[in-house]
This record gives structure tokens, C-alpha cells and sequence, in this order.
């Protein structure tokens, strides 16, 4: 790969500081369609990661992070019918406090939830889908 002439103008090393740019395609289901007006579309930010995805869109749409991100336990938990059983078969893996989604949202990289991959440190490559979702509810 040849550098440009930007590139070639910064010292050694600078160049690899750089963030590269990473183009995903969004989907959005629900609420976040609502809010957003389009279900699909395309999105480059600067970095690599979810972390970096979600920070990049937030900024541009506050609204995202308010309907999406928990700000504590309570607004991650679903409150249910069943009481939980003390002792949980398998394997259970949950985001930390502050990288929680609200109860009944998630985000999905390529189909699999963030908490089974590496939550907002999963690293994101061109092409990839990220979906937004958070169905709407009703009851009775």
C-alpha cells in the first residue's frame, strides 16, 4: 500500500495512532426504528469496537443512549411472574453496570448478543451488522 501524501508528511508512528474508520449496517427494531424513523442503514465511525460504535452514534442521536443504556441494575432487569431460581443452570454472562441495556433491549453483533461476545469491547469489522433492538410490548 502506498501512503498518501498526508502520511508521509508525519513523523514515524503517527500514522498507526490514527483510528481506522469502520462501516457497519444498522438495524433497528421497535422503539429504536421509531425514534430513529428508518429501519436499516449504513454507518462509519472512527474505531473498532462497539464501545466506539455506540459512542460515535449516541453522540449524534442523545435520544439512542437514554433508550437503549441502563444507568443501573434496576433499569437492566426485567421484573417477571417466576421467581428466579437461587442456583442458574449453565453459563450466564451479563454486561457491567453503566454497559447494560434497558430491560427488554439489546444489541446484537452479527445476530449474537454483546454479552456473549466481548459486550462494548466486541471488535467490529467493515461489513458487519449491528442491530439496535427494543420491541415494542404490550400486555393484556
Amino acid at each position: 500500500m502506498h501512503a498518501t501524501s498526508d502520511e508521509q508528511a508525519r513523523p514515524t508512528g503517527e500514522a498507526e495512532e490514527r483510528s481506522a474508520e469502520t462501516t457497519v449496517t444498522v438495524r433497528c427494531t421497535g422503539h429504536v426504528r421509531t425514534e430513529l424513523g428508518r429501519s436499516e442503514f449504513t454507518y462509519t465511525f472512527e474505531g473498532d469496537t462497539l464501545r466506539e460504535f455506540l459512542d460515535a452514534l449516541f453522540e449524534e442521536h442523545p435520544e439512542l443512549q437514554e433508550l437503549l443504556i441502563a444507568e443501573s441494575e434496576d433499569e437492566s432487569t426485567a421484573h417477571g411472574w417466576a421467581p428466579a431460581p437461587e442456583e442458574l443452570p449453565g453459563t450466564w454472562r451479563k454486561n457491567p453496570v453503566g454497559e447494560q441495556t434497558v430491560a427488554y433491549a439489546r444489541v446484537l453483533v452479527n445476530g449474537r448478543f454483546n454479552e456473549n461476545q466481548r459486550g462494548f469491547d466486541t471488535k467490529l469489522e467493515d461489513g458487519d451488522r449491528v442491530a439496535l433492538v427494543y420491541p415494542f410490548i404490550f400486555c393484556c
